[in-house]
């Protein structure tokens, strides 16, 4: 087959040629220029990030004739039979198929005999992770003190599952995952190599479904490529890909955010009937609303959405009209109902659930307006007026004058005068007028206190009682006095008609609906009310 794909037809083939991986080539090209280069160096990281490729460099850059060198000539026999993968001194192991003790065994007794015809025997090792343990074990005393002809490049995704005692003999690089950016430029660099035309925006959504990974991108523009001569169009590519449209997601999430039941529905049934993975389309929704939510934040945007600006634009005009709280109310349910799709037997009917529950989502309140609002209804029940107690009859209106020189025991002996004369006459009157005491006199009124309740007060403020009383007192005093009368209460009653208060300010804050919604938003309890 005389096909080369793109991935190894434009596989990087110096250090400056390796997408965003700087801090590793970098440090590996400064080793090498002072000499300092580990016999056993892991690479670990996402896959399609450049592992194998930067592991096959170095391996150039060590074995080149004028090296070792952090620039191969990738001209001299040492370069050309590492790049076309035929060198006798280099050997790229499968950590998967030859994970077993006896490969390692060989291995140990090859890396005696001296390299054939370059500086180094090198020995890379893909997803070494792969190796049995007793397979790590063999390894063990060769790794740590091979003989200074042999060099060891480890690549793994899963680094963790590499024992200990094998990373700490080894210097270790973590590739980074590829920005999106980055990848949909080298994608359109490849395509102009290849004199292909494609929109940016296809390229942008081939990155994206790479994931981080740009072996993947260019497997996926790869195959775009073998599909259509010179061009594509959008559609085009999102039919051979079978990739799920943005705008697709973005009608989506508009249809939800506006709560309209129906073109939910008629959109999902739209994916659904062009054989889209309903559970990609709900982890694509679901990574939709968790960028809503931190460019309607506007913190480290450009930082925390990997997206194309047009995109980001799109999705600031989209949450505009909505808040952060509601945002993350859709998208914690979202999170909360991933199990339920990604393990349904049938994942359209569970994602149509888990959109009827979105949809019933009560609207809701910031927390710093709902605590606004719950500091407003505090501070109108602090200056909302005491309730009136209506059981008793309110009698002053102004304040009384007293005489300055009336003493206590003077009033007691006026009022007990007062009370022979009305008890000669009026017998019931005298009964109430006997829990009473005159609290002043002046020239125009009496004070009268009773205690008790109210229904002393009540019986002498009677109009007939209250007619007959002003005679007696007109006929003492030689002249008419006002009568004034109110209600002195004893301290348990005055703690009774506090407490009686406190309830009603109490319920009163209770049934508010600010306080009901309150907890029904957080789910909470209401424990005490208190009161200033």
């Amino acid at each position: 087959m005389s096909y080369l794909v793109l991935a190894r037809k434009h596989r990087p083939q110096a250090f400056d040629q390796v997408i965003e991986q700087d801090h590793i080539t970098r440090t590996l090209s400064n080793a090498i220029s002072a000499d300092r280069v580990a016999h056993a160096i892991l690479f670990s990281g996402p896959r399609g990030t450049g592992k194998t490729t930067v592991a096959r460099i170095l391996a150039k850059a060590m074995n080149c004739k004028n090296g070792p060198t952090p620039i191969p000539c990738n001209a001299c026999r040492s370069c050309t039979e590492i790049t076309s993968g035929n060198a006798v001194d280099v050997f790229e192991i499968d950590g998967a198929s030859n994970n077993g003790v006896d490969q390692v065994r060989e291995l140990r007794e090859n890396i005696k005999y001296m390299p054939a015809h370059s500086l180094h025997k090198i020995y890379i090792i893909d997803e070494v992770h792969m190796l049995s343990t007793p397979a790590f074990n063999a390894l063990l005393k060769t790794l740590e003190e091979p003989p200074s002809h042999v060099m060891f490049i480890f690549a793994t995704t899963e680094p963790q599952k590499i024992p200990i005692t094998i990373l700490s003999r080894c210097q270790r690089h973590d590739f980074r995952r590829i920005h999106l950016d980055s990848i949909s430029k080298h994608l359109g660099s490849l395509c102009r190599q290849e004199n292909f035309n494609i929109s940016t925006e296809s390229l942008e959504l081939i990155a994206r479904e790479a994931g981080g990974s740009l072996r993947d991108a260019i497997s996926l523009l790869d195959q775009v490529l073998s599909c259509s001569e010179g061009s594509i169009s959008h559609q085009q590519l999102i039919e051979t890909l079978g990739i799920i449209d943005r705008q697709s997601i973005f009608s989506l999430a508009d249809s939800i955010l506006r709560n309209d039941v129906t073109a939910v529905l008629d959109t999902l049934d739209d994916i659904y009937d062009r054989g889209h993975d309903i559970k990609k389309l709900y982890g694509d929704l679901l990574e939709h609303f968790r960028n809503l939510l931190i460019v309607k934040m506007g913190k480290k945007v450009d930082k925390l959405v990997d997206l194309p600006d047009h995109e980001v634009k799109r999705m600031i005009e989209q949450c505009g009209q909505v808040s952060a709280a509601e945002l993350n109310q859709v998208f914690d349910l979202f999170f909360r109902e991933e199990a339920s799709v990604r393990f349904a037997g049938q994942p359209k009917l569970a994602l149509e659930m888990v959109f009827f529950r979105v949809l019933q989502l009560s609207p809701t309140l910031p927390i710093d307006d709902l605590i606004d609002k719950l500091d407003s209804l505090r501070q109108k029940i602090e200056n909302s007026p005491e309730p009136k107690d209506i059981s008793q009859p309110q009698l002053i209106n102004e304040p009384v004058a007293t005489s300055a020189g009336d003493r206590q025991g003077q009033l007691d002996e006026t009022w007990h005068k007062i009370s022979e004369l009305v008890s000669r006459q009026n017998p019931s009157l005298a009964a109430n007028l006997a829990k009473c005491s005159l609290k002043g006199v002046s020239d125009s009124r009496l004070e009268i206190e009773a205690a008790g309740n109210g229904f002393t007060i009540s019986m002498i403020g009677r109009h007939k009682n209250l007619a007959y009383l002003k005679r007696v007192c007109a006929e003492y005093f030689g002249k008419e006095k006002q009568i004034v009368l109110k209600t002195k209460l004893d301290p348990d009653a005055e703690k009774q008609k506090k407490k009686s208060q406190n309830n009603l300010l109490k319920q009163k804050a209770i049934s508010h609906p600010l306080v009901a919604d309150a907890i029904e938003i957080f789910n909470g309890k209401l424990v005490d009310v208190k009161l200033p």
